[in-house]
């Protein structure tokens, strides 16, 4: 007798992809960072140049309100133009697919073949994605521009996130002074954690060690606002 053991089938593994084409994470990054390490720094130079008081804090709300302003106009003016930029060179392809849609079959057939696959299995290819002109304009625009044409970053969005981010950042260092803090201690302290906190949190959605995105952060923080607090210490200037 003959018994035939039967392996069980492997079920089917899916995953899923966190966006990374929204036009988000960058700019709420660099908003964040940007506006907690700027206000440290612009508070930290008041206060070393003429004490905690009313010039720290107008200080601070003028460099929250300013800086977040002035990012999110930034944002929207860079990723409109990249957008505009990406949407011409996509009209370029397009008019190349209705004026010469054979030798831009063929140069997708040899894109294949430079990728390794043989010369009849990439005109194969190529001749089926060809034979829908979107289909093939999309394939087009990912193999020779590297962006997806149904998916373009978001200047709105890019915007928004810029704003919001860098008030929060801008926050930090500036809530102990409203509330009356007559040193800079509390918004030292309050500015390293959060420095140290947000680049940890940014190391592990980029899967990097936390510690390190951590430290990094903290580093370029607290140097920053070193050299403005040492530069208002030594002018002296008295905020009037």
């Amino acid at each position: 007798m003959t018994i035939e053991l039967v392996r069980p089938e492997t079920p089917e593994q899916h995953h899923s992809h966190r966006d990374v084409t929204g036009g988000w994470l960058r700019p709420a990054v660099f908003g964040a960072m940007d506006g907690l390490v700027s206000n440290f720094a612009l508070i930290a130079g008041v206060v070393g140049a003429a004490g905690a008081g009313q010039g720290a804090v107008l200080a601070g709300c003028a460099g929250l309100i300013a800086g977040a302003c002035s990012m999110a106009a930034g944002e929207y003016t860079s990723v409109k133009s990249q957008t505009e930029l990406m949407r011409a060179e996509i009209a370029v392809e397009r008019r190349e697919l209705a004026r010469n849609p054979a030798g831009e079959q063929a140069e997708l057939a040899a894109l294949y073949r430079s990728r390794g696959l043989d010369a009849e299995l990439a005109e194969r290819v190529a001749a089926g994605l060809s034979a829908d002109p979107e289909q093939a304009l999309r394939v087009h625009v990912r193999e020779e521009l590297g962006v997806d044409p149904d998916d373009l970053p978001s200047p709105y969005l890019a915007a928004a996130s810029s704003f919001c981010a860098f008030a929060a950042g801008a926050l930090v260092p500036l809530v102990p002074f409203l509330f009356g803090a007559s040193g800079l201690v509390v918004a030292l302290v309050l500015s390293v954690v959060a420095l140290f906190g947000f680049g940890a949190a940014v190391a592990v959605m980029t899967a990097r060690p936390w510690w390190l995105g951590g430290l990094r952060q903290l580093a370029l923080g607290v140097g920053a606002a070193a050299v403005t607090f040492g530069l208002g210490h030594l002018l002296g200037v008295t905020v009037a």
